[in-house]
């Protein structure tokens, strides 16, 4: 997987946003992942796309200096887009990833993704999805499966919630204290099969992206419970960070609205929902 470079990326692409002064947003081409911490200890919340280390690893260096590693990786999933770099990172740092149980199938050799749905209801991006590497990897005894209370031992007062739709082992983080929301791909806020919307990064509530999600009504639920935590600041694995009333009436129309705006008309893995 880490070899294959996919041709595709967005005006976002190699841009910084620190969405607290904990928290930096880092956007490879398509996808975001996010450096939790400071100096003194920090995680890196996924691990972008294929061949992409090199300039995870620059982005390491200017935020926390020569030689910075991080405690661990934390997964919100194993997509390629979500762990494209992660064997070449683990490989750097030598430091343990975390990922939920259902996840782990995946990220130990056992199990592949399914294969992108291209026939689904969506623009050139789902056209395209057939070429996007699903193998799963094997990073061995350097993966943990979280706590299943939900602590997630590197990052002390954050909270791991399992977000299932997208992926079986899907989770988004969630902190109390200032009610940040990093919810991996539960629901983003680009329309991510479209290239143009990908390209500009209009922004807009969408379900998760519908090329890869085999389980809608998970999908639905997964939502409703991330709506019902209320966050005041929310950060997806596709678009731009969200927060305060953009944020409570964008995740509303979402659950409200999901079977029109997430759900597509057809599609492989459609035909369970409707």
């Amino acid at each position: 997987m880490e070899n294959q470079f996919i041709p595709a990326t967005s005006v976002n692409s190699g841009r910084v946003v620190s969405i607290k002064p904990d928290i930096h947003m880092f956007t490879v081409q398509i996808v975001n992942l996010f450096f939790v911490g400071d100096q003194q200890g920090w995680v890196l919340v996924d691990a972008g796309m294929p061949r992409s280390a090199d300039n995870i690893l620059k982005q390491t260096e200017q935020l926390f200096g020569e030689g910075a590693k991080p405690k661990a990786i934390v997964l919100t999933h194993g997509h390629f887009d979500h762990a494209g770099a992660l064997e070449e990172l683990v490989h750097r740092w030598d430091v343990p990833v975390y990922a939920h149980e259902m996840e782990l199938p995946y990220l130990t050799g056992k199990k592949d993704y399914p294969k992108p749905d291209a026939s689904v209801e969506g623009g050139l991006v789902a056209k395209m999805s057939p070429m996007f590497p699903t193998k799963a990897i094997d990073l061995g005894g350097k993966i943990k499966a979280l706590p299943a209370d939900g602590l997630i031992p590197p990052m002390p007062g954050w909270r791991s919630i399992h977000t299932p739709g997208h992926s079986p082992g899907h989770i988004s983080l969630f902190r109390a204290a200032d009610r940040v929301l990093l919810a991996g791909d539960a629901f983003i806020t680009v329309k991510q099969d479209a290239l143009y919307n990908v390209l500009t990064q209009k922004k807009e509530f969408q379900g998760p992206p519908r090329y890869l999600t085999t389980d809608w009504e998970a999908a639905k639920a997964s939502v409703r419970r991330l709506a019902e935590l209320q966050p005041a600041i929310a950060a997806t694995g596709h678009g731009t960070e969200t927060a305060g009333q953009e944020l409570t009436d964008g995740l509303a129309h979402l659950v409200a609205h999901f079977d029109e705006v997430a759900v597509p008309d057809y599609g492989r893995y459609v035909d369970d929902h409707h």
